[in-house]
């Protein structure tokens, strides 16, 4: 396994990577197959929507487009404080803050519901940036730079820990390393950029960050 030495901060993205918000979405949907298309519909806005717009109104806007009703979006805002981190994910984490890793979280989410998640993982993240306070979604340089600066980090020392792969050339274009937290088995975006390593697990961490 490709080692990175020495890492300065470990940087995550929140909703995939550390949470497990495919239930939550699939819960607001109503079904799996509907949560599914929803969720992969509103990753497409996102994506290509650059400039911050209201997160919740991209979430409605997704579920209207792809044919789940337009409530699912209040009923995932209501099911929020339900977000549940990957079971191994308090462990890796605890393990990095003890061996004086610096953590942070960017994420395509608003101030209010940032907050509430990356709380809801109980980790002691030093930094954690919104898409709403970047003023732009993921995977635009903006955001990533935003987290970088308020850790004051190299970005060649700063691992990006990737759930979507949009991150992958999103945090590596600002010339972060990336490890991809691959547990829903997407595909790639782009064939430009590639992660150090893939794993469906948060466990390989332990042994890249050295």
């Amino acid at each position: 396994m490709k080692q990175i030495a020495p890492v300065e901060a470990v940087v995550f993205d929140l909703l995939t990577a550390l949470l497990d918000s495919w239930s939550v979405w699939n819960r607001a949907a109503g079904s799996d197959a509907d949560g599914l298309r929803w969720r992969r519909t509103y990753l497409q806005l996102t994506y290509g929507c650059g400039a911050y717009r209201p997160y919740e109104n991209l979430v409605r806007e997704a579920a209207v487009e792809a044919g789940v009703a337009a409530a699912c979006a209040d009923a995932l805002v209501s099911l929020w404080g339900t977000l549940q981190p990957w079971p191994e994910a308090p462990h890796i984490l605890g393990d990095l803050t003890t061996r004086g890793v610096r953590l942070g979280v960017v994420t395509n989410c608003s101030l209010i519901l940032g907050r509430e998640a990356a709380e809801r993982v109980g980790a002691p993240f030093e930094v954690v940036v919104t898409a709403e306070e970047a003023g732009y979604y993921k995977p635009r340089p903006e955001p990533y730079r935003a987290v970088l600066d308020r850790l004051g980090t190299d970005p060649a020392r700063t691992l990006f820990v990737a759930g979507s792969p949009a991150d992958i050339p999103g945090a590596a274009g600002v010339g972060m390393p990336v490890f991809w937290h691959n547990r829903a088995g997407l595909s790639p975006v782009s064939d430009k950029a590639r992660p150090l390593l893939i794993a469906d697990t948060l466990d390989p961490l332990a042994e890249l960050v050295r």
